[in-house]
């Protein structure tokens, strides 16, 4: 297989999985786009291992060897000898950008946790999930994304952390089917939600995720002015997406309950507009 063709399954990949992420991602340069793919079809692929998507597989080799085994991946891949399609093309990103290993490692063993643990005492255990997850991906990006403040590092986290905040929050629904319940404990308790189910409370709990969702928006806004110049609009429209799915949840929270909330093809279009016209996360 040749680079090419590995980066074009990465492409595939991200526009499949990742629609909210990939709207961002077409507007960066190619070789920045690129990476990104292959960084994102690396940690798409060890995500759906956790989420066990494929049972039959799992039922052949336990996911915990699977997710070791995708770990070996990333040792081959940082040694100069990728074996699969997506760290062949990850390997060539390593030629241009110092992305951090450890990052991808965390994130392997974000998904390690997914398998471990299913419900959250408190938000300081749901933050320390988030970097694992989440801020681990803020941390590959900046690297191929580029910036000029070592600032952006914490910003770029507090973005990674409000996107992982509104996947928990719009995601409560399909996350019951797995159950799993990323919301703390002690704010169910805090609500007195004592099951998932449309009422008074579970409305003002959901609004309380998306509360503090966006007030993880709004500090990670000065991102924006310290990013590399082209990558500045793919990362406020990867963030735009985002907002705007919360703006939606915002109108009729218990629809978490009822169904996962995408976007339309227009309406992320109406996203680009307002963003040129607003260059911010949170209008």
């Amino acid at each position: 297989m040749n680079i090419d063709q590995a980066y074009a399954i990465c492409r595939r990949i991200a526009h499949r999985f990742g629609a909210n992420f990939s709207v961002g991602f077409r507007f960066l340069p190619r070789r920045k786009r690129r990476a990104v793919y292959a960084a994102y079809a690396f940690c798409r692929w060890a995500d759906d291992i956790a989420d066990d998507i494929e049972p039959a597989l799992s039922r052949l080799e336990p996911t915990e060897s699977r997710l070791d085994e995708w770990q070996c991946e990333l040792d081959r891949c940082y040694a100069g000898a990728p074996s699969h399609p997506i760290t062949i093309a990850l390997a060539d990103a390593l030629r241009f950008y110092a992305i951090p290993k450890a990052a991808f490692a965390d994130l392997i063993e974000g998904c390690r946790q997914d398998l471990r643990k299913n419900r959250y005492d408190n938000f300081n255990e749901l933050l320390d999930y988030c970097r694992l997850v989440a801020s681990s991906i803020s941390d590959i990006s900046l690297a191929i994304f580029g910036y000029k403040d070592p600032e952006a590092i914490e910003h770029g986290r507090n973005l990674a952390i409000a996107l992982q905040l509104t996947n928990v929050t719009r995601d409560i629904g399909d996350d019951l089917a797995r159950d799993r319940v990323y919301i703390p404990q002690d704010e169910l308790c805090r609500f007195a939600v004592t099951r998932f189910a449309p009422s008074e409370e579970m409305r003002q709990l959901v609004e309380f995720q998306i509360d503090r969702a966006e007030s993880y928006f709004r500090a990670a806004q000065p991102l924006i002015r310290e990013l590399s110049f082209d990558a500045r609009f793919p990362v406020l429209l990867m963030g735009g997406v985002y907002a705007t799915v919360l703006k939606r949840l915002r109108r009729d929270p218990l629809i978490v309950l009822r169904q996962r909330l995408t976007l339309s093809p227009l309406q992320k279009t109406a996203v680009v507009v307002a963003r040129l016209l607003r260059p911010r996360f949170v209008s």
